[in-house]
């Protein structure tokens, strides 16, 4: 049995595996319990293996590459089309093998561990911001409940709290007080929780220096930049600027035909965190336009003055995405208009 290509569909305890020879004929189908894919994989020869980008997908990709194999990881939004009929683990790994052999295929860089570790504080930071912004509207809508309205904004709500709390007229129950006060002492939890990672992430783009030359570059700070490079690796993966920002969903969606040319929404493919951090990152550039006079600014300048705010902000966060791949490409120093 010679095997050159593999659809491998994976999950928590079951694995199903599709198998095709160098002439596209089906020479294996084989479901194989978690504990069995080791040995399977072991003792067969190196060969093309497709796997789709999901959870745990960079850990088997990293495992089975240590045995000889060629893997190959591919959003699942690429494979669907090539699933001839209903959803099921078979109908899933052929669907898989048959998309990883296609010339044209685009593939997810697999990450490292280090990599994975790094997002992993991203992630855990973000949960923590959640986590606060949800506790800082429950207390703001409890004390609307009462007829107390706070702005919105943590800071706002941190100032006037103290105030409603001590403010024996208000008509606050002794009960609704001392429930508040332990809300807001979860709310200060939350905080430290936050600046702890946020300090652990500076320390982790100091120690990087594909981080610190991404830092260059206005509106990526530590937060956006090990973001980066955690999450692209090696950027040659991509052949210019363009496809990392289309891998992060920042280009127009098109709908065009005919030798018409429709270009609408960005298409938000990719990973949401960090087409967020790029927009926001842009947005704070935005913000100092009236200091900058070089001429990225007075582009943006333009283009502010006839889309909008929101449009430049997009694009300008384009725009980055395109130098942070000429800087991870060619390992050079960022140069300022």
């Amino acid at each position: 049995m010679q095997v050159a290509r593999i659809g491998l569909d994976i999950a928590k305890n079951v694995f199903q595996v599709h198998g095709v020879d160098a002439q596209g004929k089906v020479v294996l189908r084989k479901t194989l319990k978690r504990d069995k894919i080791t040995e399977f994989f072991a003792q067969l020869p190196p060969c093309l293996i497709g796997i789709e980008a999901c959870g745990s997908a960079h850990h088997w990709a990293r495992k089975l590459t240590k045995w000889g194999h060629t893997v190959r990881l591919m959003a699942g939004q690429f494979v669907a089309p090539y699933r001839k009929s209903g959803k099921n683990d078979g109908n899933d790994a052929e669907a898989i093998c048959e998309a990883v052999g296609r010339p044209n295929m685009r593939f997810v860089p697999v990450k490292s561990e280090e990599q994975q570790a790094v997002l992993m504080v991203h992630r855990a930071r973000s949960l923590m911001v959640e986590n606060r912004t949800a506790q800082v509207n429950q207390i703001r809508g409890v004390l609307a409940e009462f007829g107390i309205v706070v702005p919105q904004g943590i800071e706002k709500l941190r100032g006037r709290l103290s105030d409603i709390l001590e403010d024996a007229e208000n008509g606050l129950p002794a009960l609704a007080r001392e429930t508040l006060a332990d809300l807001m002492e979860q709310v200060r939890h939350w905080d430290e929780r936050v600046a702890h990672y946020d300090r652990q992430i500076e320390q982790l783009a100091a120690k990087s220096e594909p981080a610190q030359r991404l830092m260059k570059v206005e509106g990526i700070g530590p937060l956006t930049a090990t973001a980066l490079v955690a999450s692209v690796g090696d950027a040659k993966v991509f052949d210019n600027g363009r496809q990392l920002a289309a891998w992060l969903g920042m280009v127009p969606r098109q709908h065009s035909s005919g030798g018409k040319f429709r270009l609408g929404h960005i298409t938000k493919r990719g990973d949401p965190y960090l087409r967020r951090l790029l927009i926001h990152g842009a947005r704070s550039v935005i913000a100092t336009l009236s200091r900058r006079d070089d001429g990225k600014s007075r582009w943006v300048k333009s283009l502010k003055e006839r889309s909008g705010a929101n449009v430049a902000a997009v694009a300008l966060a384009a725009k980055h995405a395109r130098i942070v791949w000429a800087l991870l490409t060619t390992g050079e120093a960022y140069r300022a208009a």
